[in-house]
């Protein structure tokens, strides 16, 4: 057995537990929306076609910022499309994912589901083949409270409050060749710069996130952010991060160690905004929102050529079925965005239902967690007050993508009743014991342990088997003389919460 300690000092604080960080993420792609969210035919639908057996679910979830609505989606949307009477509405083609858009649910629809789930809306804005007045007059609508012609369009469409929206995105992954109407860094700086400043003539307070890399692999990643910060630095708040990772030939050690790149993304990224604040003598700091991170098997899919040549209403694409592995390394991901919370101060799972999603659904029938879902849900939980970082003594491995990982990975939070403790055990084979030295925080019992492992990490929840992975209570854990002693099962992610 493996062995490993660490010690919880509630001095080495590294910022508040940022609610944003359970922010999660819902594009009109596949079965996301409609007979994901959306399904007015469904037994548990509400009036406005939204099924309550999902917002049931996001609500365990504890999802708290939702991203909207894309995604590569948004760069061919028209948000004009997607408001007032639902039978005026236009198909559309989406040229993103090869797919027909209803515009059943629009901006109106959207924000009274969020209501529903007690979600705060993020959104998006088309950069890419639209411009500035389109993004104004969105704003207008969704911000204003009424008195001109777009805001009492809004009220005539039967939503007399406004939404009231803080964050905005200025378009998605623009870097991509992929995206309609990508750019080069210093075209789109360009752009986002000017439209960001217009947007905060309307509203100065809004929080504005440029686009970053959609990955730490495109050849451009570290000059794109220079380039475009170097435009829009003084009109935006957040620069965004994208990043998913899969099993690549088999290697799962490499994968579990996958927060590895993620802190290096992070590093990097920060680095380069910094850089440029200091070039323009600036005494603001950029922010990360790291709004799309998961895992995704993006080869598998990009193989199976899942879109076809048909234009379809919500086609089956990116249904990624998780296992406890991949659970695992989302939790980790989850772990790492934690730790980063002084300058990560709001990030997006990638995305919310169907789409390489926590949840599932069956058109007519159930809507389902997948092994991902635990992680995340237990940690929205859990986490509050400040976030502490443990001195852990661990074994390491060497990975070959990402270089030595440490066995036992943890980070902890703290406030006035609670300390929470989540853990780790990227090993293949053998079990860690780990003693946590928790005499500092005043911890009297343990009142929660539990762990997500399996037998089989390639074990799944499936339509037929929709309970084959949920975490259990981990009996292993005691607290003695101010030391926490607890097990930790190969390949594994646990949860203690002390009072």
């Amino acid at each position: 057995m493996l062995r490993a300690h660490i010690h919880l000092d509630p001095q080495a604080v590294v910022a508040p537990v940022r609610r944003r960080t359970f922010g999660s993420f819902v594009e009109h792609l596949g079965r996301c929306v409609y007979t994901g969210l959306y399904e007015p035919d469904h037994p548990t639908a509400n009036p406005d076609g939204f099924r309550m057996d999902v917002v049931d679910l996001v609500r365990e979830l504890g999802t708290t910022t939702v991203r909207y609505p894309g995604g590569n989606f948004v760069s061919g949307f028209r948000w004009e499309d997607s408001v007032g009477p639902r039978d005026q509405r236009p198909v559309r083609r989406d040229l993103a994912w090869h797919a027909l858009e209803s515009n059943q649910v629009g901006l109106d629809e959207f924000a009274r589901w969020l209501k529903l789930t007690d979600s705060e809306l993020m959104l998006a804005v088309n950069v890419a083949t639209r411009g500035i007045l389109p993004a104004l007059d969105l704003l207008e609508y969704a911000n204003h409270p009424s008195g001109t012609a777009l805001s009492d369009l809004r009220v005539a469409n039967g939503t007399p409050e406004p939404h009231d929206v803080r964050m905005w995105c200025l378009g998605n992954e623009m870097d991509g060749p992929w995206q309609t109407g990508f750019m080069t860094a210093d075209d789109y700086g360009k752009i986002a710069a000017r439209t960001a400043a217009a947007m905060k003539m309307a509203d100065k307070n809004l929080e504005l996130v440029v686009c970053g890399s959609s990955g730490s692999g495109m050849p451009t990643f570290g000059d794109w952010e220079r380039t475009v910060l170097e435009h829009a630095y003084d009109h935006v708040d957040y620069v965004s991060c994208h990043a998913y990772y899969q099993v690549h030939d088999g290697d799962l050690g490499s994968f579990l160690a996958s927060a590895n790149d993620m802190d290096y993304f992070i590093d990097t990224v920060l680095a380069t905004a910094d850089h440029v604040g200091h070039k323009k003598r600036s005494a603001k700091k950029i922010n990360i929102s790291f709004d799309e991170w998961n895992v995704w098997y993006l080869e598998e899919h990009m193989a199976s050529q899942e879109a076809g040549d048909e234009w379809r209403h919500a086609p089956r694409q990116l249904e990624d079925v998780y296992t406890v592995a991949d659970a695992v390394v989302v939790g980790n991901l989850l772990m790492t965005l934690l730790k980063r919370s002084d300058r990560v101060t709001s990030a997006s799972l990638a995305q919310l239902v169907n789409v390489i999603a926590p949840i599932m659904t069956e058109p007519g029938g159930p809507a389902w967690r997948q092994t991902t879902f635990y992680p995340f849900s237990i940690t929205s939980r859990l986490a509050s007050g400040e976030v502490i970082r443990p001195a852990t003594e661990t074994p390491a491995y060497a990975t070959a993508r990402h270089g030595e990982a440490s066995v036992v990975d943890a980070v902890a939070t703290v406030d006035e009743d609670r300390c929470s403790v989540f853990l780790v055990n990227r090993d293949l084979r053998k079990s860690a014991q780990v003693t946590i030295d928790v005499r500092g925080l005043g911890s009297s019992h343990i009142a929660e342990a539990v762990t997500l492992a399996d037998a089989d990490v390639y074990a799944k929840n499936t339509l037929a088997e929709q309970h084959r992975v949920t975490p259990y209570a981990n009996t292993s854990a005691a607290l003695a003389d101010g030391v926490v002693t607890i097990e930790l099962p190969p390949v594994s992610w646990t949860a203690i919460a002390l009072r």
